[in-house]
């Protein structure tokens, strides 16, 4: 019964110091929470919970903070994620409906959560790595033209001019861009992206010596589609919350010199498996390998058909554990479903 009274007390210092950014007595929380129990009893709650460094007084005859291991504690135990209301669903979902392209929902997902939880929100492209073939399009352009459109699973469309050595639009033409189309999309649908290239090295073989020059040109044109390497990318959002949130001073230089190193950003995304779907980790303080982000707490997720990329948000560890875990999720969902359509 005192463990679970103590988690509680725990809950509610939490709460309070969030809600406030003020240190918390034994006073504040019999006024603030119903705990049912005496202000003696709070007082030796909160001395068990600083001897097990769960909390910690800034200063000396202060109120009491959460320190790191005693957030990692609250987020442990949490129930559950709360949902969004059905006007915050609604909201996500209008917004990010309007998107033109994959350029346009990454830009508007990191402004979305840096809007909902006025923290610093981060958003990978799409990992080609993880991305498999989802469509191929062989479009006729002209007499000896051709474009190929690869369409990845990510949400990607990847797209090349071929030259070949028949013209395309003609019946014959025609027919054998139908064919070939067939016969790539057979194999290379639903496959990642190495082992859709080792599917079509065979190809030109299938058919008739002389439609092998443009079938070949089609098929190198693709796989190099196929095989480039792209630097990967991260978009950010709300950095300027920082500064509003809680970072201290100090601190802020540090956060922002390790923001502007992708490679540290990407690490941070890389923090679930893509298969636990729905999944949120949580880095609280010295959790994070970056030691510029040790005063910071990062929530992330993964997003897309296999968790093909990483989203999530960066704040201080002053930050509004379960609203900010329900908002990275809720996004996500959706991101996924639009990446899917």
């Amino acid at each position: 019964m005192s463990d679970d009274r103590r988690l509680q007390v725990l809950r509610a210092i939490v709460q309070d110091y969030v809600a406030t950014s003020e240190p918390v007595g034994s006073k504040a929380l019999l006024e603030r929470h119903r705990l049912g129990v005496s202000a003696a009893t709070v007082r030796n709650d909160m001395a068990a919970l600083e001897e097990d460094g769960l909390i910690a007084a800034p200063h000396t005859s202060a109120g009491r903070i959460p320190t790191d291991a005693g957030y990692r504690l609250f987020v442990d135990r949490l129930s559950g994620i709360k949902p969004m209301s059905r006007a915050e669903k609604s909201a996500i979902r209008t917004f990010l409906d309007q998107s033109v392209d994959l350029d346009d929902v990454v830009d508007r997902t990191a402004r979305l959560l840096a809007s909902l939880t006025q923290q610093v929100a981060v958003m990978q492209y799409p990992s080609l790595s993880r991305s498999t073939v989802r469509h191929v399009e062989l479009v006729p352009l002209g007499i000896d033209r051709a474009m190929v459109v690869l369409i990845l699973s990510s949400g990607r469309v990847e797209q090349r001019v071929v030259e070949l050595a028949q013209d395309p639009a003609d019946a014959a033409g025609q027919q054998l861009l139908g064919e070939l189309r067939a016969r790539i999309n057979a194999v290379t649908d639903g496959q990642v992206l190495g082992e859709a290239t080792a599917q079509l090295s065979s190809l030109p073989e299938e058919f008739p010596a002389v439609d092998r020059p443009s079938v070949q040109a089609i098929i190198t044109s693709l796989t190099d589609l196929l095989r480039e390497q792209r630097e990967e990318r991260v978009v950010l959002a709300g950095t300027s919350n920082l500064a509003r949130t809680g970072v201290d001073a100090g601190d802020l230089g540090v956060v922002l010199e390790a923001l502007e190193q992708h490679v540290v950003l990407l690490r941070l995304l890389e923090s679930l498996d893509p298969v636990e779907r729905d999944a949120v980790a949580v880095r609280i303080g010295a959790e994070n390998p970056h030691a510029g982000l040790q005063s910071t707490s990062v929530v992330t997720t993964t997003y897309g058909s296999g968790g093909v990329a990483g989203l999530g948000v960066l704040g201080p560890t002053r930050m509004d554990y379960p609203s900010t875990m329900a908002a990275v999720r809720a996004v996500a969902r959706y991101v996924s479903e639009i990446l899917d359509q």
